[in-house]
């Protein structure tokens, strides 16, 4: 193949800012992925294409694929709530690696847990209309890391053992299909049909349920510095008098914890990105319930990715008294530590049929506790948490 000529300016193919110029039709790739079809549900096929790693760590960076023309290829920019995270490098570089062979484009290959879930596979739709076709799957990484176990064990679980390859330099692939993005964070958390086709179809297909019917994912093992409840362990102690399993599904195998939630018939859970996995193996037999950690809308997408996928909205429930935010943050957010009104927890997951009705009552944390709970939290961690107190009371919805 051919070397890779930089542009006589030195600069990228132009591109009209996304939030300038407003992209309507679902078959234009420059415009936001779309769960009703479009662009989202074709593949391109690219002879002699460019794979540039992105440029950082920040949230939007330069990168992605480039074609035989020196064109940026928008059908592989990963997006995210209506943003474009991949934008074109301000320079095509010279390739300096080469992959013979044809190779299935997957995005941004991440680490954490749920973001790789939401964020990772939303172009694997295309591993059945490609099989026997592809020699691997070639992703960038947004902090320059390698494919893990666990990555490898999540794509056998689609009936995939094709390897991983991570593009750390400019490198040329000699055949690349670049599936449009059927999944994500934002409106197209819905999934597109071949999407939610690919789940319902080859996930973990082999996996029976094993476990109890009751369970509660536990935060609890992760540490502060993942954000979560304060006193969780106290809820912890209630939910196990109701027959609730505690279950970490960090200690467990990524097969264990399938198996634990296609079994459970109640599934109690503060948001978090153990919900996304029980998205992918739930039914509408089972009822969930979200208690939010946090007064913010991220835990949004959790929602609707539960919905959409278990055709069963969970009951979303919303009892956060104070919301314990560090100090130089000063707002609800991966960090924030929720303070729950635990009457009113018990009573709305008690209207949900969760928990027995006329059970001992939950009482608040003890403020002596609490105050004592956030001066280790900072002596120990040096995290520096201050209360944001509700003004409602405690809700429940879907």
């Amino acid at each position: 193949m051919a070397g890779r000529k930089q542009r006589h300016d030195g600069q990228a193919p132009e591109r009209p800012p996304a939030a300038i110029v407003p992209i309507t039709d679902r078959d234009d790739p420059r415009g936001v992925p779309s769960a009703q079809g479009g662009w989202s549900e074709n593949i391109v096929t690219l002879d002699d294409a460019l794979v540039v790693p992105t440029s950082g760590a920040g949230m939007v960076q330069q990168g992605g694929v480039i074609d035989d023309r020196d064109r940026f290829v928008d059908a592989a920019v990963h997006w995210r709530r209506g943003r474009p995270l991949l934008l074109p490098p301000a320079t095509v570089p010279a390739a300096q690696a080469t992959l013979r062979g044809s190779w299935l484009w997957g995005g941004v290959l991440l680490n954490h847990f749920g973001h790789f879930l939401t964020e990772s596979t939303p172009r694997l739709w295309a591993l059945p209309e490609l099989e026997g076709q592809i020699d691997g799957i070639v992703f960038l990484h947004k902090r320059n890391g390698e494919p893990t176990e666990f990555h490898r064990t999540f794509l056998k679980l689609l009936q995939c053992d094709l390897p991983i390859e991570v593009a750390l330099a400019p490198t040329r692939v000699e055949r690349l299909h670049v599936p449009g993005q059927g999944f994500g964070l934002g409106r197209i958390t819905i999934g597109t049909p071949k999407f939610r086709q690919l789940f319902t179809e080859r996930f973990a297909r082999d996996i029976a349920p094993e476990g109890p019917e009751r369970l509660y994912i536990s935060r609890s093992a992760l540490g502060p510095k993942r954000g979560g409840a304060l006193g969780e362990s106290l809820l912890e102690e209630h939910l196990a008098r109701e027959g609730y399993e505690i279950f970490h599904p960090q200690q467990n195998r990524l097969e264990t914890q399938i198996a634990r939630y296609r079994a459970a018939q109640r599934i109690i859970a503060l948001d978090g990105s153990a919900l996304h996995l029980a998205a992918f193996v739930g039914s509408n037999a089972q009822r969930v319930a979200m208690i939010r950690r946090r007064s913010s809308s991220m835990s949004n997408a959790i929602v609707i990715h539960l919905k959409a996928f278990m055709h069963r909205a969970p009951d979303v429930i919303d009892a956060i008294r104070a919301d314990w935010v560090l100090r130089d943050r000063a707002r609800a957010d991966r960090f924030s530590l929720g303070e729950l009104d635990m009457p009113g927890l018990q009573r709305l997951l008690a209207r949900g049929g969760f928990v027995a009705p006329d059970g001992p009552a939950w009482p608040n944390l003890d403020p002596v506790w609490r105050d004592a709970e956030i001066d280790k939290l900072r002596s120990e961690f040096g995290m520096d948490y201050i209360a944001i107190p509700r003004e409602t009371g405690p809700e429940a919805g879907a």
